[in-house]
């Protein structure tokens, strides 16, 4: 796979964007197996399911790019983006 040269500050954000994510699946997984004991085919149950999608792609797509950007051994990205002058 080819590497994607992401500016440290992007690097940075999808980290912290990361933990909000994984927070994001957790409550979905909490409100999906506590709504899915009252009935089924409920309308909040498909909301969760639909947020518990939503926040797990995000989080997917999310650590694919980290990990397509992993430091290997000299990450110069930040000083090919900055302008010289």
């Amino acid at each position: 796979m080819k590497r994607v040269a992401l500016a440290p500050r992007a690097v940075r954000q999808l980290r912290r964007v990361r933990s909000v994510y994984l927070v994001g699946v957790m409550l979905s997984v909490l409100g999906f197996v506590l709504e899915s004991g009252r009935t089924v085919g409920d309308r909040r149950l498909e909301i969760v399911g639909v947020f518990l999608v939503v926040f797990t792609a995000l989080l997917g797509l999310t650590v694919v790019q980290l990990w397509r950007h992993r430091k290997t051994v000299h990450c110069s990205t930040s000083k090919r983006l900055t302008p010289s002058g």
